[in-house]
């Protein structure tokens, strides 16, 4: 169950009700309520808002929570399990009329008592590795291993392909530097999944891909040709590679030999799967 635009359509009476339950200083209800109705700013103009919460705020979240806390209550009392990250829900039951009706009455709850809206588009009822939560999704195995939700492996490449498009004109120092700042990152996250051979096939194409910049760099001929002869490439292999008339992709495969595993670790590139195993 998803919440359409949560954080935008948030009702400031309903929250604040909800905040004085925990909250008995009258300043600090003040100083959270003049946060709420603080504005944005629109085309350089302060615009008004008479509902939802700053999105991206160091408090939105908090206040999130707070508001849907009644929603993880009603949950608990009608004994369900589930497991809710701001306005991303998933609840498990035993059948799919159990989830139908359980849709039903969850959708009425959340509309009627909260006054937010349930996205229908992004809800459904369905088996658990059909859907994904949070980027992970599972294997239609009685373990329930976590594996990534293929959305997360279209949106890593994605982001991959950005930083290491051939038209971007930075050193290869910095792309590396840019790169392990990504990926470091992105395997601390999804490191609890199942995703070692995922991790070695991306590996692979990095690097793959990292060959191919390294190969439009050498725009010239001559350029090719001493690079290659540096790495110890054959005299007649560098005349041949260097003259070639096939595209930077097609050469970063012809160029693995010369540009092994061990170059790119030289150069500072860190291995998604090497993180993955430390960290597992």
């Amino acid at each position: 169950m998803d919440l359409e635009k949560f954080f935008d359509r948030v009702n400031h009476d309903i929250l604040m009700a909800r905040v004085a339950r925990r909250v008995t200083d009258k300043r600090v209800l003040k100083l959270i309520r003049a946060y709420l109705e603080a504005g944005m700013m629109e085309g350089g103009v302060c615009q008004k808002t008479d509902e939802g919460t700053p999105q991206g705020g160091p408090l939105s979240p908090l206040l999130a929570n707070i508001l849907l806390d009644d929603l993880d209550k009603e949950l608990t009392k009608r004994g369900l399990r589930f497991v809710r990250y701001a306005d991303d829900c998933n609840i498990f039951v035993a059948s799919r009329r159990a989830g139908e009706r359980v849709m039903e009455s969850v959708t009425r709850f959340v509309e009627g008592k909260l006054k937010l809206k349930v996205n229908r588009d992004k809800s459904a009822v369905d088996r658990p590795w059909n859907r994904k939560f949070l980027g992970f999704s599972f294997l239609s195995n009685k373990q329930a291993t976590i594996r990534l939700a293929p959305k997360t492996i279209s949106r890593f490449k994605e982001k991959i392909r950005e930083l290491t498009s051939r038209t971007r004109s930075i050193s290869m120092e910095e792309r590396i530097t840019r790169l392990n700042r990504y990926l470091m990152g992105w395997i601390g996250y999804f490191r609890i999944a199942s995703a070692k051979s995922h991790c070695e096939r991306f590996d692979q194409w990095i690097r793959r891909r990292l060959r191919m910049c390294l190969w439009k760099q050498w725009k010239r001929v001559r350029t090719r040709i001493r690079e290659l002869r540096a790495l110890g490439v054959p005299e007649w292999a560098c005349y041949v590679m260097a003259n070639s008339r096939r595209g930077a992709w097609e050469m970063s495969r012809n160029t693995n030999n010369a540009l092994p595993t061990s170059y790119w670790e030289a150069k500072g590139l860190k291995s998604l799967l090497s993180r993955y195993l430390e960290l597992c």
